[in-house]
């Protein structure tokens, strides 16, 4: 004969098992509901800019490759700074010795031609009248190239942020125009996920402006107006009028 203690503990479990079983299917269960996607754009006016350059040499020996791209380093590093351009704001991105090979077709073979040193720097200009000055000091140090070039904001978290808020605000006046529309109301939020933002990077015009008798061409860029845009994707609940 089962105690009362024991009876206790079994309706007890049974009790367990039951909502367990029911748990998943009322989390499963269809919820009426409007998907809706929305998104928006903020445009601003950048105040900073950015490039790299990369630095190079090639010579039968790495060492030598090195020592090169070393001292053409520390010469661009000293005309940044006479240009304006801050220590933290030429930062290196990448560097590498390789050896070079030639290939000849006639005996099937490659041999050594030498070894090339590179080294990629990334430059940020904080103020935007320094940037021709940036790129004039880069070419002049010695760069093998200049690009990558565009145009960001020190506020530009500020500007995602707003389009971000207006995305949602427009998700929302959508879902509830479309509630409205199916001859109910709009009801809780059931999900928001967000994409992350586009820039939107025009293509920058740059013009070499009139210097005087003697002195070399100065290099002047127009920066473009700047546009980011967001996307969100929305479910919400749908009370449909029976539920007013």
């Amino acid at each position: 004969m089962r105690s009362l203690s024991d009876s206790i503990r079994l309706v007890l479990l049974s009790l367990a098992l039951l909502c367990g079983s029911l748990l998943p299917a009322l989390l499963h269960a269809e919820v009426p509901a409007i998907s809706v996607a929305a998104s928006a754009s903020v445009r601003y006016e950048p105040d900073t800019a950015e490039f790299t350059t990369s630095l190079s040499a090639t010579e039968n020996d790495a060492s030598k490759a090195a020592a090169k791209v070393a001292r053409l380093w520390s010469g661009l590093q000293q005309s940044l700074r006479a240009a304006g351009i801050a220590a933290q704001d030429a930062s290196s991105i990448s560097y590498s010795v390789n050896p070079e090979w030639e290939w000849n077709r006639a005996t099937g073979s490659r041999s050594l031609k030498g070894y090339t040193a590179r080294h990629t720097v990334r430059v940020v200009v904080r103020d935007l009248r320094k940037l021709g000055a940036a790129i004039d000091v880069a070419a002049g140090a010695g760069a093998g190239s200049i690009e990558g070039l565009r145009y960001t904001s020190s506020r530009f978290e500020h500007f995602r942020a707003e389009a971000l808020a207006d995305a949602v605000r427009s998700a929302r006046q959508d879902a509830e125009v479309m509630a409205r529309a199916a001859g109910g109301r709009l009801g809780t939020l059931l999900s928001l996920d967000y994409g992350q933002p586009q820039p939107d990077y025009p293509v920058m015009r740059a013009v070499m402006a009139a210097a005087p008798e003697a002195a070399a061409p100065v290099t002047e860029l127009e920066p473009a107006g700047q546009k980011l845009t967001v996307s969100v994707n929305s479910r919400w609940q749908f009370v449909s009028g029976k539920g007013k």
